[in-house]
């Protein structure tokens, strides 16, 4: 089947518009489960209420994994700040909105985020197994609750159209605690701009009434977590010293 030609492409998977749906095709490097676990969680969110595009196949194309779904029309929110930059607060405040909203929604039966954690910590590169056993002790010792948390929640995971903002990307959602999942948003942020993540982070603390510190506890576990998905625009030294800085030996 000729999908054309990709309208985007991320770590996973290359998303192709074909015939009005988005097809998302998954790299062959992925587990075989790797199109159904994500599908699972996308059609949990969905049945949340939430605005997520409706998955309508899960499937196989010329030997690839393959989820099809609705084809939301709009601009990501990333794009819409990039092109108005100064409008960087508004978009933030619509965006945490969404969030918040996001979690306020119980998440019992998708992967539970503390298991999801500890698998990346102990695989991720950069640590010895004196700072991964300090980690995961912290890991262990931290409040859970059960949570819709989205793992990747940023603005161009946010699709803006007609003032309704529908969340993509689910793959890395899990049910957990939603400090852990604010934090996960500020360190995106942060990798491309600091000003932009303490202006996320102030926003959300006062919107949500959590506190910046409250929130900052998941710094080294989540800066960890994220060593494991070896980004090539990410720089492992980084990560490194928010773990150094918060979990010390």
């Amino acid at each position: 089947m000729n999908l054309g030609t990709p309208i985007a492409i991320g770590n996973t998977a290359k998303v192709y518009l074909c015939e009005n749906k988005v097809f998302k095709v998954f790299n062959d490097s992925l587990p075989d489960m790797e199109s159904t676990n994500e599908a699972y969680k996308q059609k949990y969110a969905y049945s949340c209420g939430l605005s997520v595009p409706e998955i309508f196949d899960v499937t196989t194309i010329d030997g690839k994994q393959v989820i099809i779904m609705e084809h939301i029309k709009g601009k990501t929110m990333g794009d819409l700040l990039t092109d108005n930059t100064e409008k960087a607060e508004y978009y933030l405040n619509m965006s945490i909105d969404v969030q918040m909203n996001m979690h306020k929604m119980k998440a019992k039966s998708i992967e539970p985020m503390s298991e999801k954690l500890r698998r990346q910590i102990e695989s991720a590169p950069g640590l010895d197994n004196k700072r991964k056993s300090a980690l995961l002790k912290k890991l262990d010792s931290m409040t859970f609750d059960e949570k819709l948390c989205h793992g990747d929640f940023h603005l161009f995971n946010l699709i803006l159209s007609h003032h309704k903002v529908t969340i993509i990307d689910w793959v890395d959602s899990s049910a957990g605690d939603i400090r852990a999942d604010v934090y996960r948003t500020y360190l995106l942020y942060s990798q491309v701009s600091v000003e932009l993540a303490d202006m996320y982070m102030r926003v959300y603390c006062q919107k949500s009434g959590l506190s910046k510190d409250d929130i900052d506890q998941w710094a080294p576990i989540i800066a960890a977590a994220r060593l494991s998905e070896c980004v090539t625009s990410e720089k492992p030294k980084r990560l490194l010293e928010i773990v150094n800085q918060h979990c010390p030996i």
